[in-house]
């Protein structure tokens, strides 16, 4: 062979080896993004809450163990469409239009599936949608009608018409568009899934999926394989069930308590519209103490065997990666849409500002990038998730996007310079669903949080309110500020907005908490009761 051939032979290969290396290094991360519906950190084990000895998650505690746990991962609405619309858009809900339950979110808004798609994923949505428009922008879809039911429930699939006989009740039979599976939906949403990832997603492309559960959203109904599962078990319970101190404000208690029966629906019989005693139908001879413990019981468990079917859907699916060598290739995300009310307080539900209800649980595993055992105080909120997957997908955040990307503190476990110190919180749903919790917004940094309860309901006020859900939904509450100091009292205990050794911070935290609302269009021009309001008890 002579020189010449030799060298256009090395030449050749040296191109092919250069050409698989490039392809190799072009290679981009799966990404899972498994969500539950009302999933607080508080049931979370890698949190170490009061509830860490039941051992509640062990196959999600695995994300912590071998990735990264953030603790101040905060919703900016806990309720769960505004909270979903925000993961979708990376937008603040003034922004994305989406302010409360009965908001939508059309194919146009559905920018993270876009983003994804245009770098080259496969995209597909399973599970709890709740944004009231098909999920188009997925290159696949399977998903409940709204809420969805726990049993045997109907979901609709890209492309497929066919439609199905459902019983509305017992004169009503409707005809809708979708499928009825039979079992429970945590088995259900997971099944799909996995069909999904083994024979309908294109195996030449990197996959972006997101499976929502719907459990353990209320009202906790349970796959009866779990009935014996912490059965003979006393669920710790949390000391603000009973005693509240300082905490709250007339906003939240009404003056000299007086709305303490209807504010915040309650564990025991404190909130005579709502509480979960009468959910779990007991005992009403019981005195009020034994009531709410036994009311809490039951809560709990329900609510625990409800997780338990989560985290073992979620090894499932964790087999499943790693029998077809995709764990290792694949980030996994987990989270809820928003934190929950497990008695703090005497609270059940969640809509509130305060810490069960805002915090969001927030764990990823990706070994190629993040450090086992990471744990990171940096500040994330549910706007900051799309512009974070999409830079892991390798793309660019669009700039209509609001959140920013915490990938740095994924691969380096730290806060890049001049990362925020702040988050910003509001709640729309002014006494509304009988849970009965007074509109409110608010700033939190790392030790602080300020919230303003403005007592108006941003809707037009209707005239002739017959049923007591919308009277209570029409009236306004008092108006008032809380302030808690985190370092000191981190279970909200003690409101030290009148604390004189505060003033200085307070005023620094309404500074910034103006700058928030501008910077991040939250203001109320639409709206002048409420403008006005504020306007009235800024300096209180």
């Amino acid at each position: 062979m002579n020189t010449r051939k030799k060298s256009t032979i090395l030449i050749a290969l040296l191109l092919l080896s250069f050409g698989a290396f490039c392809k190799k290094k072009k290679q981009r991360p799966n990404i899972l993004f498994i969500m539950s519906d009302d999933h607080t950190s508080q049931a979370i084990g890698a949190y170490q809450s009061r509830l860490a000895p039941l051992n509640p998650t062990p196959t999600i505690d695995r994300l912590a163990k071998e990735g990264i746990l953030f603790k101040n991962a905060f919703c900016t609405n806990s309720i769960c469409t505004p909270s979903r619309a925000c993961i979708m858009t990376g937008q603040y809900s003034q922004t994305n239009g989406v302010l409360d339950l009965a908001g939508k979110l059309p194919i146009k808004r559905q920018y993270l599936a876009q983003e994804m798609h245009q770098l080259g994923y496969e995209t597909a949505v399973v599970g709890k949608w709740h944004l009231h428009q098909a999920p188009e922008a997925f290159d696949y879809y399977n998903v409940f009608y709204n809420q969805g039911s726990y049993f045997d429930p109907v979901l609709y699939e890209k492309n497929n018409y066919k439609k199905t006989q459902i019983k509305k009740n017992r004169h009503k039979v409707d005809s809708i568009r979708g499928h009825q599976y039979n079992g429970h939906s945590s088995d259900i949403v997971t099944n799909i899934s996995l069909e999904w990832l083994e024979n309908k997603r294109d195996p030449n492309k990197p996959f972006f999926l997101m499976h929502h559960f719907k459990a353990p959203h209320d009202m906790f109904e349970f796959n009866p394989k779990y009935n014996n599962y912490l059965e003979n078990t006393v669920i710790p319970e949390p000391a603000s069930m009973y005693y509240q101190a300082n905490h709250g404000s007339i906003a939240t208690r009404g003056i000299n308590d007086s709305l303490i029966d209807i504010i915040g629906s309650s564990v025991g019989r404190r909130n005579i519209v709502r509480n979960m005693g009468q959910h779990m139908d007991i005992d009403k001879s019981l005195s009020d103490i034994e009531y709410k413990h036994e009311a809490y019981q039951e809560y709990l468990k329900r609510y625990l065997r409800c997780v338990k079917g989560v985290d073992d859907n979620v090894k499932r699916i964790f087999d499943y990666l790693e029998k077809h060598d995709l764990m290792e290739k694949t980030i996994i995300i987990y989270t809820g849409d928003q934190g929950f009310n497990l008695g703090e307080h005497d609270y059940i539900d969640k809509r509130w500002i305060y810490e069960e209800s805002m915090r969001m649980p927030f764990l990823v595993r990706y070994p190629k990038m993040i450090k086992p055992n990471t744990k990171t105080q940096a500040i994330i909120n549910n706007t900051d998730f799309a512009p974070t997957i999409i830079e892991l997908a390798g793309g660019s955040v669009p700039s209509k996007m609001q959140g920013h990307s915490f990938k740095y503190i994924l691969e380096t476990g730290e806060e890049p310079e001049g990362w925020q110190q702040e988050t910003y919180y509001r709640y729309w749903m002014h006494m509304a669903h009988n849970h009965c919790n007074p509109a409110h917004f608010g700033i939190r940094t790392k030790r602080y949080k300020l919230i303003l309860f403005y007592g108006q309901n941003y809707k037009s006020q209707k005239r002739g309110s017959r049923s007591k859900k919308e009277s209570l939904a029409q009236m306004n509450t008092p108006v008032a500020w809380e302030f808690y100091d985190l370092k000191e009292d981190p279970c909200e205990m003690d409101n030290r907005y009148k604390n004189p050794a505060y003033s200085d911070i307070i005023i620094e935290l309404k500074q910034r908490l103006v700058k928030l609302r501008t910077d991040l269009n939250e203001k109320d021009k639409r709206y002048p009761l409420i403008e006005k309001s504020i306007k009235d008890h800024w300096n209180d």
